[in-house]
C-alpha cells in the first residue's frame, strides 16, 4: 500500500500518535555522522526487516523520497542531498536511514510503531517529515519532491499488484542478475508450451468432446489466479465440475487447511480429513469433492483438466515451472511469509512440490518447497523437474 505525498500538506498534529515520534532525534550534524547506510547495506537492512516482520506479524513503515518529474542530473541529486540534514532530524535514532538507489533516492525504516493503525501512523509521519522539509526547502523545492510510504505487510487488494521495486529492491537487483537465464527460461516456456500444445492437439479435442456430451456448460473453466507480485490473471483449465455449484466447499476446506500449518492440514475431531478421505491423510484438494462430473473425475486424477494451462504460459502469465498459482481466497488465509512464494518466481503448472509429494503433503511444508526452488532455482533444476512431471502424474500419487 503506497501513500503519495500532495504539496501542500498541512501540519497539524496528531496528539494520538504523538509518542510513537516522541523519541530521540537526530540533530543536524554533518551527514557522514548519521550513519546514512549505502545501498547495499540499506537493502540488507529492508530485507531483514521484511523477515522480521514476517515472524512478529508487526508492520513497519517505509519511506523513499525521491526527486519527482525530474531527471536524475546534478541539480536533483543536489536537491535530495539538501533534504537529507532535514529529514535525519525529524526520526528516531532506532529507525534505518539509507540509499534505496544510491544517491537517486533516499529510504527510512520506520519499525516498532506499536498497535496504532497503518493510516494512523502515516499520517503522522507525513505531517512531521512535511514539518521539517517545509522549515529547511522552499516551496519550488519541496514541490520538487516526491514522498512515499509502504506499508509492510502490504495490501494485495491492489488491482496493479505490489511496490515490488520500493518493498523488494532486493528480488529486483536479483533479477536484473538472471536476466540471460530468466530469457533462456522465457524461451524455454514458449517452445514447450507451443510444443506441447501441438502433441496433445488430438487429446484437447478428445476432452472438449467429452465435456461437452457429458454435462451442460463451458467446455473451458475460467478463473482468476494470483500471479507474480501478487498481479491478477484468467487461469485456463477444462471444466471438471457441474456448472453452478457452490465455491464456498472448497473455500472452506482450503482455508481451514492453510490454516492447520502444523504438519496435520485441517483435520477433523474424528481424526479424519475434514473431506471424508482418511485412508492417505490430508491433502491440499477435496479427495471427495460432490462438484465433479465422472468425466471431470477422470480429468482431475490423471491432471489433464490442466492442459489448457500451456496458453497461460504462452501468453507469460505462467512458467512451465514454479509454485502453483492461488485463489483469492486463499491468499486470504495465508500467514504473511506464506505470501513469499508469489514473489520469488512466476507461478508455473507443475514445480518441486508436485514432483516431491504433490497434494499429499503439508501446507506450510508445500510453501517450503516453493521458497527452496526459487533460492536455489537453474535451468537445470527446471529440466529436471519438467523430466519428473510425467512420472509423478503417471503414478496419480497425491492426484484427486
Amino acid at each position: 500500500m503506497a501513500y503519495v505525498l500532495p504539496y501542500p500538506f498541512t501540519t497539524m498534529g496528531l496528539p494520538k500518535v504523538k509518542a510513537l515520534f516522541s523519541g530521540p532525534s537526530r540533530k543536524a550534524l554533518p551527514i557522514e555522522l548519521h550513519g546514512l547506510l549505502p545501498e547495499p547495506m540499506f537493502v540488507r537492512a529492508l530485507r531483514l526487516e521484511r523477515k522480521r516482520a514476517e515472524r512478529s506479524r508487526k508492520l513497519f513503515v517505509l519511506m523513499v523520497v525521491d526527486v519527482a518529474g525530474r531527471p536524475r542530473n546534478g541539480d536533483a541529486k543536489a536537491l535530495l542531498w539538501r533534504s537529507v540534514p532535514a529529514i535525519l532530524s525529524s526520526i528516531r535514532e532506532t529507525d534505518v536511514a539509507g540509499w534505496h538507489q544510491d544517491q537517486t533516492a533516499l529510504g527510512v525504516i520506520f519499525a516498532e510503531l506499536g498497535p496504532t493503525d497503518a493510516k494512523t501512523i502515516v499520517s503522522a509521519l507525513r505531517t512531521k517529515v512535511t514539518a521539517v522539509l517545509q522549515s529547511s526547502l522552499s516551496a519550488a523545492e519541496l514541490a520538487g519532491l516526491r514522498i512515499t510510504f509502504h506499508i509492510f505487510p502490504e495490501d494485495w487488494d491492489e488491482k496493479d499488484g505490489l511496490p515490488i521495486e520500493k518493498l523488494y529492491p532486493d528480488l529486483v537487483r536479483r533479477d536484473e542478475s538472471r536476466k540471460l537465464p530468466r530469457a533462456i527460461k522465457r524461451g524455454i516456456d514458449i517452445l514447450g508450451s507451443a510444443t506441447a500444445l501441438l502433441l496433445v492437439s488430438p487429446i484437447l479435442m478428445l476432452v472438449a468432446l467429452a465435456i461437452k456430451v457429458t454435462s451442460p456448460g463451458p467446455i473451458l473453466f475460467r478463473q482468476k489466479r494470483i500471479g507474480q507480485y501478487g498481479v491478477p490473471f484468467t487461469c485456463l483449465k477444462f471444466r471438471s465440475m457441474y456448472t453452478g455449484n457452490d465455491p464456498r466447499i472448497h473455500m472452506d476446506y482450503v482455508k481451514q487447511f492453510i490454516a492447520g500449518n502444523n504438519g496435520h492440514g485441517a483435520v477433523a475431531a474424528n481424526g479424519k480429513s475434514e473431506n471424508g478421505n482418511g485412508k492417505h491423510g490430508v491433502v491440499y484438494k477435496i479427495t471427495k469433492d460432490p462438484r465433479l462430473t465422472r468425466v471431470g473425475q477422470f480429468l482431475r486424477k490423471t491432471s489433464l483438466d490442466e492442459l489448457p494451462q500451456f496458453l497461460n504460459v504462452l501468453r507469460g502469465d505462467m512458467s512451465l515451472v514454479g509454485p502453483r498459482p492461488p485463489i483469492p481466497y486463499e491468499l486470504e488465509a495465508y500467514d504473511i511469509w506464506h505470501r513469499r512464494r508469489l514473489l520469488e518466481v512466476k507461478p508455473g503448472i507443475t514445480g518441486l512440490w508436485q514432483v516431491t509429494g504433490r497434494s499429499r503433503i503439508a501446507f506450510d511444508d508445500m510453501v517450503r518447497l516453493d521458497l527452496r526452488y526459487a533460492t536455489t532455482w537453474s535451468l537445470w533444476l527446471d529440466v529436471k523437474i519438467l523430466l519428473r512431471t510425467p512420472q509423478a502424474v503417471f503414478s496419480g500419487e497425491g492426484a484427486y
